[in-house]
């Protein structure tokens, strides 16, 4: 038994074994021929005819020739790639830059620190990424190339597997990997044992004249294809998703509560095909929030644990359910999740006017704008009359300090998230307010156009710095702000998503088809017996591989020690010229 190794082969010499391999060395793959047409893109009427029918016919050919090699191009395998890389890269700013539609306070905060390239990132629509124009271009570009690449490399692959494996080629030496020795075994009784052992080992098979075809490794092509089809689900899955989907924000001061009606939200953004009647009917109620952080080393002021202790109820007048909502472990109620986005404090104050009426009480919530919970604010007070009984409107505006501290470069600032020393600083104003006007304002955002601010006995603008219990008496008599106390506050997020489970599948399926695609060889191994001109029986083996592989050789090599079994190897005639019998371990080398 002997064995030809034509792996090392020149290039010519493989394109010479490829010639005469015929059917036998036909794809491995469902990847369709590429018809590309005209390398260069050009004239695609070829000759016009003469007069105005002529050049109809012509501009005809044109267009159409555009038509399909633009088409070509788009559900092509390299574009496919590049348009999922490019998909990939266009979700980059979207996780970097504060999306509206998830957090639309932090998204605020971050234009107000960044003046300068906020406006730019508004026209590039960096802020609503995964709604923008650019982003979903992308997306329905690689949807289509996806659906253009799967079509045809399904039906060839049906094609395939109805298709029975092809015949041995003329010349089996000429084959990567090859084996040979002469028996006494007739040549049928070969035959039939290497289709037994290449069936046992999930061979597809046939006998054509005096050899045995044989075909293995579909699996590596239905990986591929199950890769596809489901990248193409999941553009789908998100796509379902982004039509039926609704999310909305609340931020809700402990003590307050909630129910999921759209009044009740701060923003709401649904989904094309979602409406009010889609609601999941349910409340719930913030009993408090814990928040801890570390207080020593290289992370001191991180946080630790974050928990909105809640209760919740799923219809009007129903049992409440205490639960806590924690950061990525929402709340499930129906079809919809609330998450916790974030937190922070609301001073407790009281407001009178001239008058001595209270004419504002309660939490007043301030923002964040780092992560030590230095908060700027505003409160405002709408009916208010003056020491003189005329009517104006008050407002205050401030930072909140849950761990107070003052420098000359920052100002009143906090060192620490948690409430350490909570100091409120605060200015006041009067005057009209805008609201009035019946235009829509920001209620943490104060227009001063229309107002003044209160001065001192000195003339100073009239400011202080107030600890919990302390009173901000305004001049003239014209009333006080008490700091009560603190309270916290939590941002939720409400989520209606559809999809997500279709989504979850495909991406599986993904990763299984990518592996079998990986993983899997496919293989063709064809065994030949003819009856020599001495009267023994030569038998060939060979196999041919999708890539140059030592599988296929170790497999061919396990199959004619099997075969070795019904076709002993004779003897060699000539000591000195026989050649030495290939390995039990060693197989055919490839």
């Amino acid at each position: 038994m002997s064995s030809k190794d034509t792996a090392g082969a020149p290039p010519d010499a493989a394109a010479d074994a490829g010639t005469d391999l015929g059917a036998a060395g036909a794809q491995l793959s469902t990847a369709p021929v590429e018809d590309l047409g005209q390398a260069v893109p050009g004239s695609f009427g070829g000759v016009r005819g003469p007069g105005t029918a002529g050049a109809l016919a012509w501009t005809g050919r044109e267009a159409g020739g555009w038509v399909r090699w633009t088409w070509r191009q788009l559900t092509s395998m390299r574009v496919a790639l590049i348009l999922l890389f490019l998909l990939s890269l266009a979700a980059v700013p979207g996780s970097l830059v504060p999306q509206t539609s998830v957090d639309e306070i932090k998204a605020q905060n971050f234009k107000d620190a960044h003046t300068t390239v906020a406006p730019l990132y508004e026209k590039l629509g960096l802020f609503n990424v995964y709604s923008s124009v650019w982003f979903s271009a992308i997306y329905i570009l690689l949807f289509v190339s996806l659906a253009g690449c799967i079509v045809p490399r399904s039906w060839q692959f049906v094609g395939q597997l109805r298709a029975k494996p092809p015949a041995a080629p003329r010349n089996l030496t000429r084959l990567p990997a090859y084996a040979t020795w002469r028996t006494e075994a007739e040549p049928e009784a070969v035959l039939a044992s290497a289709q037994r052992l290449l069936r046992g080992r999930r061979f597809r098979t046939q006998t054509v004249g005096s050899a045995v075809a044989s075909e293995k490794g579909f699996l590596r092509e239905a990986g591929n294809l199950l890769f596809h089809v489901a990248l193409f689900g999941l553009l789908i899955s998100f796509a379902v998703g982004g039509l039926f989907k609704a999310e909305g924000g609340k931020l809700i001061v402990e003590g307050d509560g909630f129910n999921n009606t759209l009044t009740q939200y701060d923003d709401f953004k649904p989904g094309t095909f979602y409406n009010a009647d889609d609601l999941d009917t349910f409340g719930f109620k913030l009993d408090g929030f814990n928040a801890s952080y570390a207080r020593s080393g290289p992370q001191k002021g991180t946080p630790r644990t974050f928990r909105a202790n809640i209760r919740y109820w799923t219809s009007p007048g129903g049992k409440q359910t205490k639960t806590a909502i924690e950061v990525n472990e929402p709340l499930e109620v129906g079809s919809s999740k609330v998450y916790l986005i974030g937190h922070g404090y609301a001073p407790v104050v009281t407001v009178k006017d001239g008058q001595g009426s209270v004419v504002f009480q309660g939490p007043v919530p301030f923002l964040p704008r780092d992560g030590n919970q230095t908060s700027p604010g505003v409160i405002k007070a709408m009916d208010v009359r003056d020491h003189a009984d005329r009517k104006t409107q008050y407002a205050f505006q401030g930072i909140f300090t849950p761990t107070f501290a003052l420098d000359a470069q920052q100002g009143p600032h906090s060192t620490f998230p948690a409430l350490d020393y909570p100091v409120l600083a605060l200015t006041a104003y009067h005057g009209d307010l805008g609201v009035d006007a019946g235009l829509p304002q920001n209620v943490y955002q104060l227009d001063t156009k229309k107002m003044k601010q209160f001065k001192d006995a000195e003339g100073e603008i009239l400011s202080e710095m107030l600890r919990p219990g302390d009173t901000l008496a305004l001049p003239g008599g014209d009333g006080s702000l008490t700091f009560d106390g603190v309270k916290t506050w939590a941002t939720f997020q409400v989520s209606h998503q559809v999809g997500n489970g279709w989504a979850l599948v495909s991406a599986v399926a993904a990763i299984a088809g990518l592996a079998g695609s990986l993983f899997i060889q496919r293989r063709r191994v064809w065994v030949r017996a003819v009856r020599g001109d001495d009267g023994t029986t030569v038998v060939e083996l060979a196999g041919l591989g999708r890539s140059e592989s030592a599988r296929i050789a170790d497999e061919l090599g396990e199959l004619a020690d099997g075969l070795t079994a019904t076709a002993p190897p004779l003897p060699a005639a000539d000591p000195e010229a026989s050649e030495e019998p290939l390995p039990h371990d060693e197989g055919a080398r490839a």
